[in-house]
């Protein structure tokens, strides 16, 4: 037996195997012996593991399987469960040994016996519940099974069905209302006392009331309704607020964990990183906020671009507008896979870390491929500054019809400037920079504050509710330095007089510094 546990069993059994050492034995002593029947059945028990084998590798399996999610996508920390139904063309026979193939990142596959102990119409079902602690789109599957023959000698594993997308959605945080509905109610809604036109897109109409004038009867909705129907004075309009994302992948790949990661793909298989996740977890915590509040939110990125449509598990990657009970669902599934978007140029520093000596050859051809590129931009009409007038363009759209909120990375000076003329396009704008160290963004946050945003930086270990609710205290604190170092100055400037005699004369101040 000792022997037997040591063969290989991918093919064979141990019954197998068995089989095979005692035909070798019985054609063995057929030889010495001169014994036809130990010949006989020597190449019996050798025959029947080689035409196990045949059999198996012929003879296909057929089953149809499926899955089924409840919930179809989870959210991060969440638990979903997979129900597994397996059904057989050909009923009966032995019991088959299988196992559902999962990414290592759930753990242990789970393993079953087809068929199930009460099988349901020849359909054997299975459940098992899988978690996740980082949002991506997940293979689920495909099924491997082992099948033997019905003498259990020989053993073919084969593949079962394809594999399921499991959509793992960033979990959003719940943030504290603050100032950003201004006038609004908790709901989002704002009343405007204008008189409604019988225009279908913005009349509101209600049930006649006793005493109500005929004149604002509405007719096309009566006829519709089938009672009598009229115009309200009071119309309620729908907020709306543009969230803009930052995906480039120099603005967060900065910092030490992503110079000492791994791989750079955040454990989901997307090009990520520390400073990223807390972005996404930003947006969707934003996203829901807005949402449930009844806001029409418009989503771009850095170019003005629809943010999701890059992102491969967005349901309609190409929509900017995203409203209604199902846009909460839409931007979560397409914020699932967003990943960081490729490098597309060098990024400048010299703002930032001080001037570099490059080589003068180096720095000619670098000049001469800039050259090239901006005129090739240029003949096409195609513009890929971040924050600049392809997004600028977008902005004036919805200009002053809501808040203006911006999720970034750590951008530069330029940029920093770039999207400070921005804030006129919103009646608030708020931003909020997602860095290693915060303390890098500082000169960034100046230039966005003294334009009027309510500008703020985090690191990724920094709590999004304190960082949401203190935004509105943000553009405060530029002010106030802003006012500190004007009245510093105008202080000195007022004794800068009192001086100047002294300085201009060195010697007549010399002369009365004794009574003085």
């Amino acid at each position: 037996m000792v022997l037997l546990d040591k063969l290989p069993t991918r093919i064979l059994t141990v019954r197998g195997w068995g089989f095979i050492l005692t035909a070798v034995v019985a054609l063995l002593f057929a030889q010495v012996l001169g014994r036809r029947d130990l010949l006989y059945v020597g190449v019996l028990l050798l025959a029947l593991p080689l035409a196990s084998l045949i059999v198996l590798r012929l003879v296909k399996p057929r089953f149809t399987v499926a899955r089924r999610f409840q919930p179809q996508s989870m959210e991060i920390g969440s638990t979903t469960t997979v129900t597994l139904s397996l059904t057989a063309a050909i009923t009966g026979g032995a019991s088959i040994s299988m196992e559902e193939q999962l990414p290592a990142r759930f753990g242990q596959a789970p393993q079953f016996t087809y068929p199930s102990r009460n099988p349901r119409n020849g359909v054997s079902l299975y459940e098992y519940r899988i978690r996740s602690t980082s949002r991506g789109v997940y293979d689920i599957g495909p099924v491997t099974a082992e099948f033997t023959d019905p003498f259990g000698l020989g053993k073919s594993r084969h593949v079962l069905g394809g594999t399921d997308a499991l959509v793992v959605t960033p979990a959003p945080v719940e943030l504290l209302a603050s100032a950003l509905s201004g006038s609004r109610g908790n709901d989002g809604m704002a009343t405007t006392h204008r008189q409604a036109n019988p225009s279908d897109d913005d009349v509101m109409t209600r049930e006649y009331r006793h005493g109500d004038s005929m004149r604002r009867v509405h007719w096309a909705a009566t006829a519709r309704h089938s009672e009598l129907m009229v115009r309200q004075e009071e119309s309620v309009t729908t907020p709306q607020a543009t969230l803009l994302m930052d995906q480039r992948h120099h603005s967060f790949s900065t910092g030490f964990s992503v110079a000492f990661g791994s791989d750079g793909t955040g454990g989901n298989g997307l090009s990520s990183s520390p400073t990223f996740e807390w972005a996404v977890t930003a947006v969707m915590s934003i996203s829901a906020h807005l949402l449930e509040r009844n806001y029409a939110l418009r989503f771009l990125d850095q170019h003005g671009a629809p943010a999701l449509l890059h992102s491969s598990s967005a349901p309609f990657p190409a929509d900017e507008e995203h409203q209604g009970p199902g846009a909460v669902a839409g931007i979560a599934e397409g914020l699932a896979a967003l990943e960081l978007a490729p490098e597309t140029g060098r990024r400048a520093h010299t703002e930032e870390h001080g001037s570099t000596v490059i080589r003068a050859g180096e720095a000619a051809r670098t000049a001469a491929r800039r050259i090239r590129r901006t005129t090739a931009e240029t003949s096409q009409g195609v513009s890929h500054a971040a924050f600049g007038d392809d997004l600028l363009d977008k902005l004036v759209a919805t200009r002053n019809r809501g808040p203006l909120i911006a999720v970034l990375g750590l951008i530069t000076l330029d940029e920093a400037r770039a999207l400070a003329s921005a804030s006129d396009y919103g009646s608030a704008s708020y931003a909020i920079i997602s860095s290693e160290r915060p303390a890098d963004s500082r000169r960034q946050l100046d230039i966005l504050r003294d334009a009027g945003w309510h500008a703020a930086a985090a690191s990724p270990a920094a709590d999004l509710p304190a960082v949401w609710a203190g935004l509105e205290h943000a553009v405060g604190q530029a002010s106030a330095a802003s006012a500190t170092s004007s009245t510093s100055s105008s202080s000195s400037s007022s004794t800068a007089p009192a001086r100047s005699p002294h300085r201009a004369h060195p010697s007549r101040d010399t002369s009365h510094r004794g009574p003085a």
